[in-house]
């Protein structure tokens, strides 16, 4: 298997991991195997039904993501001198050390919300060094069938601005999502008001108005990017990236709004961190090619005569 389409698989199978890791926690099935990690209920295979079986089934799925994990970081450092590359690759493998460990403390701790936020957070960080390096070392196997076009370097350097910009609201609002959630916030405001007025006037309303302005804030933020995606010409490539992600947003905020109204019910649950890390997973995308595939447009030479030289 190429190294482009082993880094592909392993995006999807980590973003199947965290939107499974969402079903488990609203079902709460977390402690399925005891406070015990690596084995479950004392055992290698325990008895598999009912949350130990939910829980089991999360850890083997996490332990083939790790091999493949390992896998893809062999091949690139074998087969790449590059040192950026080379360090990404270095940074993946201790983001997934990283995740495994916290992971393991989360279990033991008896799910504190705010190391499963940060588990999260650290998966995140994760799916986007794999996005990235799927892009940049699948970049000579996916040659010619890519859609680029020149641009000059400070207009790229405007857009990767940008996208950043609303990568960091997406984490904050994210981070503000997990850690509502494991606290149970879920349902400290309606999803128009907060308990009998507008303004929240408790610790959990707060928490959960700032979630709902991040993910306004980002809204906004991606329809002004898509609005210069094709009023400056971005290129095809770019303008149907940030217009899927765009719609993503929206049916994310329409999804929100069904979650609260549902009472948290476990299926509208899970399909709002599901499309929540989709999104994320898209912009970073676009944040990657635009970094990688939109090559510069180079400034033409000055031609200089032997006349004009010698007059130097």
């Amino acid at each position: 298997m190429t190294r482009g389409r082993l880094a592909f698989f392993t995006i999807l199978l980590t973003y199947f991991l965290i939107v499974f890791g969402g079903y488990v926690a609203s079902s709460e099935s977390g402690m399925g195997c005891g406070p015990e990690w690596p084995l479950c209920n004392g055992a290698v295979i325990p008895i598999l039904q009912g949350d130990t079986l939910i829980e089991f089934a999360h850890r083997v799925i996490g332990a083939i993501l790790g091999i493949m994990a390992v896998l893809l970081f062999v091949k690139i450092i074998r087969s790449h001198t590059n040192t950026t590359i080379r360090s990404v690759a270095w940074g993946m493998l201790f983001m997934l050390t990283v995740q495994i460990l916290l992971g393991a403390v989360v279990v033991i701790l008896d799910l504190p919300a705010i190391v499963v936020t940060g588990h999260l957070l650290v998966a995140m960080i994760f799916l986007a060094s794999l996005i990235w390096l799927w892009r940049k070392t699948g970049m000579k196997e996916s040659k010619g069938k890519i859609h680029t076009v020149s641009i000059n370097i400070e207009k790229r350097k405007h857009i990767i601005n940008h996208l950043n910009i609303v990568l960091v609201l997406l984490l904050l609002t994210l981070v503000f999502g997990a850690y509502i959630k494991h606290e149970s916030y879920g349902l400290a405001c309606g999803w128009l008001t907060c308990g009998d007025s507008l303004l929240p006037n408790t610790l959990p309303g707060i928490l959960q108005t700032i979630h709902r302005v991040l993910a306004v804030i980002s809204t906004i933020y991606l329809l002004l990017i898509s609005y210069w995606a094709f009023s400056k010409r971005w290129g095809v490539a770019m303008q149907n990236r940030m217009l899927l992600s765009l719609l993503i947003v929206l049916l994310q905020l329409l999804i929100g709004a069904f979650t609260v109204i549902s009472y948290l019910d476990i299926p509208w649950a899970v399909l709002h961190l599901a499309i929540g890390t989709a999104l994320f997973g898209f912009v970073y995308e676009a944040r990657a090619f635009a970094g990688i595939h939109m090559p510069l447009t180079r400034k033409p030479r000055i031609a200089v005569n032997a006349n004009n030289k010698s007059q130097m």
